[in-house]
């Protein structure tokens, strides 16, 4: 006897979703990933990658890449503590702890992975989570699997995160618990910066253990990039930092940075670091070459954050809400979902990619086209983009002409 369907219910959320307009399969990208590119088959001006400093397509990656392929093969064959670790993945490490200045470092397969593996691995039932309501999802999928309980403070309200730190404390005391506060370094949707140095207090006056996530604000604040910990000259004051390789270094993967315990414990413990396949050589020696780039000359970074203040304050004089943004993430806040999708839509037919973000990656009535500046934009695209925001905007009647 034939039997229903039993996963029928995907269709039908699917079906509610595309109803509102709000499905859509990701454009795809012909060629490499640059300011001005290809995709849907249409030139656009590229405002929705993160790849901050352009190095996606520098000619030294690129043949670093090659060259680590010929040396050490297209794979590593194995997961690290097993067979799989090669020198260059030491030396990548040992590379990345120098630039953040800290003790150790070890590499995971992903930002994500680095933000769930260790949140997961270091804590567990009886610990205490504190954590900022807009931290990535990894950081929240990681507090769920360590089943450490988790408490929420709204973003970056210090005041609320130390009363939840009291409450911890009293908490964890009686049982021997440990308290974890984490924050992302720079929030990914809004573009704004933690309030670090008094948050670092806090974790230190309630005896936690600080952590932060800085994806965002790896390459791109500090000294030549070095991250949120540099920018507010913490250095030492903070036990976890996590960084990615994958948007502003132009490659793959994520890492973890802080003393030599610390990262000792995550290779005996950590499960993606246990049970992933280790990087291709490829993959590091980009990884590798980006660090040598970001070392001997901070040019790009400075351009990148050049072009941050042209464009977001062009945004701002068109009349548009550019919300809190700090930095080269710079969103656009429609507040409804069709206004914001219609929005992304115009502006590709404009020669414009930048992508709308609607619930729940965001709050409800904060729909948003999102923008990434990056290095390797040139005064010509951004003015193209100003000028399609400019006509779009107008004829939504989201600017005033």
């Amino acid at each position: 006897m034939e039997t229903a369907n039993p996963l029928a219910y995907l269709e039908q959320q699917l079906a509610e979703v595309r109803e509102k307009g709000l499905f859509h399969y990701p454009r795809v990208l012909s060629g490499e990933q640059r300011a001005r590119c290809v995709y849907d088959g249409r030139e656009v001006v590229n405002l929705s990658s993160n790849n901050y400093l352009g190095l996606t397509d520098h000619p030294e990656l690129k043949a670093a890449a090659v060259q680590a392929v010929e040396r050490y093969g297209a794979g590593s064959g194995a997961v690290r503590p097993i067979a799989g670790t090669m020198e260059i993945h030491v030396e990548l490490e040992m590379r990345l702890a120098r630039f953040k200045r800290t003790e150790a470092a070890l590499v995971f397969q992903s930002g994500f992975t680095a933000n769930a593996g260790t949140v997961s691995c270091i804590l567990g039932r009886g610990d205490v989570i504190v954590s900022d309501e807009l931290n990535h999802a990894s950081i929240i999928d990681g507090a769920r699997l360590s089943r450490a309980e988790i408490k929420i403070f709204p973003h970056k309200d210090v005041a609320a995160a130390r009363k939840l730190l009291a409450e911890a404390r009293e908490e964890v005391q009686g049982r021997g618990g440990h308290i974890l506060l984490i924050t992302d370094g720079v929030f990914s949707m809004d573009g704004d910066i933690a309030p670090l140095p008094d948050l670092v207090a806090a974790a230190r006056e309630y005896g936690a253990i600080m952590m932060v996530d800085d994806a965002h604000a790896s390459g791109v604040l500090g000294d030549h990039g070095r991250g949120t910990v540099d920018h507010f000259g913490l250095h030492g004051q903070v036990h976890i930092q996590v960084g990615t390789l994958s948007k502003a270094l132009g490659g793959l993967g994520g890492y973890v940075a802080g003393s030599r315990t610390l990262i000792d414990y995550l290779i005996l413990r950590a499960r993606p670091f246990l049970f992933s396949t280790s990087h291709p050589p490829a993959v590091t020696a980009v990884a590798l070459k980006a660090l040598e780039l970001l070392e001997e000359d901070d040019t790009l970074v400075k351009r990148l954050w050049n072009n941050t203040r042209y464009f977001r304050d062009g945004l701002a004089r068109l009349g548009y809400d550019v919300s809190t943004s700090q930095t080269p993430i710079i969103p656009v806040i429609v507040g409804e979902e069709k206004g914001a999708v219609q929005l992304s839509e115009l502006l590709f037919e404009e020669g414009v990619f930048a992508q709308s973000v609607v619930y729940p990656t965001v709050p409800r009535g904060k729909a948003r086209v999102r923008n990434i500046v990056t290095a390797g934009h040139t005064r010509a695209d951004l003015d193209q983009a100003l000028d399609a925001y400019a006509r779009v905007g107008t004829k939504l009647g989201l600017i005033r002409p």
